[in-house]
């Protein structure tokens, strides 16, 4: 079967090497947004240097690698079982950076989320992925994601208080 990659809605002229690490990077997001074939860092670990680090800790506190990344992501993809990407809004390489800025959307099909029953219902969000590829591999990975949004939209907030 083959393997749906979202669209990529904008995007500039690339050198070779460019596009390399464009692919290395949405290899590495294909797999951490997939319920499927996210199983957690071993998932992703052929793609990410040793010393690999990941910055984003208002979203995902305590996740300091893109390994952890993908652990964290494989335990919220438990509950949204639906998960994935819909486009690469904006896709840009320069040197060893990429930037991606994306729209992705689910829903609370899956197992409960702390505490919470599965709510059927559905998300839409966008975020932004800045990453350093070095010898082909992911670096560095920050993101920037307002995880608030995704999840009152889920039912996962009382007010503006967490559920």
């Amino acid at each position: 079967m083959a393997i749906h990659e979202p669209a990529t809605k904008t995007s500039t002229a690339q050198t070779g090497a460019e596009e390399k690490n464009i692919a290395i990077v949405k290899e590495y997001m294909r797999i951490a947004y997939s319920p499927k074939d996210n199983k957690g860092r071993s998932s992703v670990a052929h793609l990410c240097t040793e010393d690999s680090v990941f910055d984003a800790p208002t979203t995902f506190p305590g996740c300091e690698t893109p390994l952890d990344y993908a652990d964290s992501h494989a335990k919220v993809m438990s509950a949204i079982a639906d998960l994935h990407i819909v486009s690469f809004d904006i896709v840009f390489a320069k040197d060893g950076h990429v930037l991606l800025r994306y729209s992705a959307e689910g829903s609370h099909c899956g197992e409960p989320h702390n505490g919470i029953e599965p709510t059927g219902r559905k998300a839409q969000w966008h975020a932004a992925a800045i990453f350093e590829v070095r010898d082909g591999k992911v670096h560095s990975f920050t993101k920037e994601w307002d995880k608030l949004h995704m999840w009152k939209q889920l039912g996962w907030m009382k007010g503006d208080q967490y559920a």
